[in-house]
């Protein structure tokens, strides 16, 4: 049963590693305190444990450390999940302050090499949940000055000088703390008080992580992001930011929106083939060529371009194309051979220039025509249409002129009582109809 939770939870936690997601560790690790102290204490049992031996560490030695490859190895035996998860589950042990690194303490991950890591003295363990008060991070920070000799780190730095402004009512006795403390470590062996020195710095790394952090963390999940990924996230970011002041339920429309004042004028106005848009609408019509197309009025404007350029049999097969996709079964047949002879027979009336290759294509499905048959001939001017008439097509007197002309429609003033004057009407008519 043990067992089960903790593959339970391990499973559950995969991924949960940086720092910004600490707070939804913590509640992990708070609903399931037992479970995971059970597994510190298997880790640390000398006998079935993670092995351990002791480390020559700069100019002392740190006993019973243990290697980031070793976790990673006993955790996927103990628990039967694979080393991605065991990483993970490593990496949350390690970010909540269970597990501390002995060299780059400020990483709080797990990394499956020879790098060297120890257990946290259950003192300091999450589950004990000790106030962390700025007041014993003062003291703290007061001792590493004392003993650094004013060399602190600079997020130390930058926190010192921050904790000294705001309780220089009370400096002082942080200080003679921080020497006491200071002069009790000093009758300590060395490993004792190395062993000390490092339990203490992961307890404040963890409580009291570098600012910087939250950034290493973002741009660690930024990294994690396939290139794919990164690219749809950001057109989607610039479509709802294109798009957001055409959405009639996130902005206010023009003249007023019609689902809160039951005034059609919004409706009217926008209507497939009305004959002067408006200058939102005509707007839209700069987005995309595929934005164009999809607007019945914006497509009759494009027409009567291509119809001064004489070059009209493109949209022509390309709106031919689109009926045969999405028409009936029965007419495919005929609307295929209709297109055939219209646009790709030899001395077709409206004749369309593609390449040979698309041209062979086309012809080869054309002897057993469905719906898409037309599909690699649709495309190849559609992309003409797009990269060579769109972008002239804004530049033209024809769009010009659509743009002089279009209207914007003066604001309704909204009145609060609209909506109940409204209901009340349809409730009466609701009563009256089951009358």
């Amino acid at each position: 049963m043990q067992a089960a939770s903790l593959n339970l939870l391990s499973k559950h936690l995969v991924g949960m590693v940086t720092p910004t997601s600490r707070p939804l560790l913590l509640l992990h690790i708070f609903i399931f305190p037992f479970q995971a102290e059970m597994i510190l204490l298997e880790m640390q049992d000398p006998n079935t444990g993670v092995r351990s031996q002791p480390q020559r560490l700069v100019i002392t030695t740190i006993p019973h450390a243990i290697t980031g490859e070793d976790i990673v190895t006993w955790l996927a035996d103990r628990l039967q999940i694979d080393v991605q998860e065991a990483r993970s589950f490593g990496s949350m042990l390690v970010a909540l302050g269970y597990i501390y690194p002995l060299q780059d303490h400020k990483r709080l991950v797990i990394k499956p090499d020879t790098s060297l890591y120890r257990f946290q003295t259950p003192y300091f363990w999450p589950t004990q949940q000790w106030p962390v008060e700025d007041t014993d991070y003062a003291i703290y920070l007061a001792k590493r000055n004392i003993r650094k000799k004013g060399l602190l780190e600079l997020y130390e730095q930058e926190q010192y000088n921050r904790l000294h402004k705001w309780m220089n009512h009370k400096w002082d006795f942080i200080v003679m703390q921080a020497k006491e403390q200071y002069r009790a470590a000093k009758e300590r062996k060395k490993p004792d008080r190395v062993v000390f020195d490092c339990q203490e710095r992961a307890y404040w790394v963890v409580h009291r992580p570098p600012f910087y952090v939250f950034y290493l963390a973002c741009d660690e999940s930024i990294h994690m992001l396939t290139i794919n990924n990164m690219f749809l996230s950001r057109r989607l970011v610039k479509h709802c930011a294109t798009y957001i002041g055409h959405d009639p339920f996130l902005s206010a429309c023009l003249p007023s929106n019609p689902w809160l004042t039951d005034d059609t004028t919004y409706w009217n106005l926008n209507m497939s083939n009305v004959e002067t848009p408006t200058k939102m609408r005509v707007e839209r019509w700069t987005f995309s060529f595929k934005e164009l197309l999809s607007d019945p009025r914006g497509r009759d404007d494009f027409r009567l371009f291509l119809k001064k350029e004489f070059s009209g049999e493109n949209l022509a097969f390309w709106e031919g194309c689109e009926d045969l996709k999405w028409g009936t079964a029965a007419t495919m047949k005929e609307k295929a051979e209709q297109i055939y002879k219209t646009f790709l027979a030899r001395g077709a009336p409206r004749w369309i220039n593609i390449d040979g290759k698309t041209m062979e294509v086309t012809m080869k499905g054309l002897k057993h025509p469905h719906r898409y048959v037309l599909d690699a001939a649709q495309t190849h001017i559609y992309m003409l249409m797009k990269k060579d008439s769109y972008g002239r097509y804004l530049k033209s007197p024809v769009f010009k002129d659509t743009v002089k002309k279009a209207i914007r429609p003066e604001e309704h003033k909204f009145n609060i009582l609209q909506p109940a004057q409204s209901f009340c009407k349809s409730k009466c008519f609701v009563s009256f109809s089951l009358a």
